[in-house]
């Protein structure tokens, strides 16, 4: 595998609304559990639609693995032009600080938003340019809009062996008892959703 998509939840999703809450920690560190087996096996580039959450926590992780495996490449492909435009300045600002470290940013749609069209778009391009995804997704807790990631990936693995990895809120669970800090627990609002 030389390119990998990586994604998933939403920090809202997951009931995470600035950048101290102590979840983001083990999310990144099973992200990178993940992704160092794949770089010492080939890849490449890590790919990520860009978004606040999952998206960009993988970033920092990517850019963290690249002092040991300055071979890696990132590249954030947004779903149109200034997708940032209207987050908060602090999201801002660390999106910013993170765009500096990536090797590539990409917008599928040339335009600002227009419509959900341009997700769609999105999403199938990536899938398009990568040979697998990691995908950060727990069904067990309920739908969130990394389900029809996972569909669309798996439609496709079925097709012609693209390769699914995912990461569930057991194995980001694992990593945080392998740290001793107790439960990493999805929101309870999320939950309800």
């Amino acid at each position: 595998m030389k390119n990998l998509l990586i994604t998933g939840y939403r920090a809202h999703e997951l009931g995470i609304f600035d950048q101290k809450h102590k979840g983001i920690v083990f999310i990144q560190k099973t992200i990178t559990s993940k992704l160092i087996p794949l770089i010492e096996e080939g890849l490449e580039w890590v790919i990520t639609p860009g978004q606040y959450g999952v998206d960009l926590w993988a970033c920092e992780a990517v850019i963290g693995l690249k002092r040991q495996y300055p071979q890696l490449k990132l590249s954030i492909i947004t779903a149109f032009l200034n997708q940032e435009e209207k987050w908060k300045e602090d999201k801002k600002a660390y999106y910013d600080g993170l765009l500096k470290d990536v090797d590539y940013v990409g917008a599928v749609s040339k335009q600002p938003y227009i419509g959900p069209w341009q997700f769609a778009a999105r999403d199938d391009l990536l899938l398009r340019k990568s040979d697998g995804i990691l995908l950060v997704y727990d069904e067990d807790s309920g739908d969130g809009s990394p389900k029809f990631m996972k569909e669309k990936a798996l439609r496709k693995s079925a097709t012609d062996g693209y390769r699914y990895i995912g990461i569930s809120a057991e194995d980001i669970q694992g990593m945080a008892n392998e740290e001793d800090f107790g439960a990493f627990e999805f929101s309870d609002d999320y939950r309800q959703n």
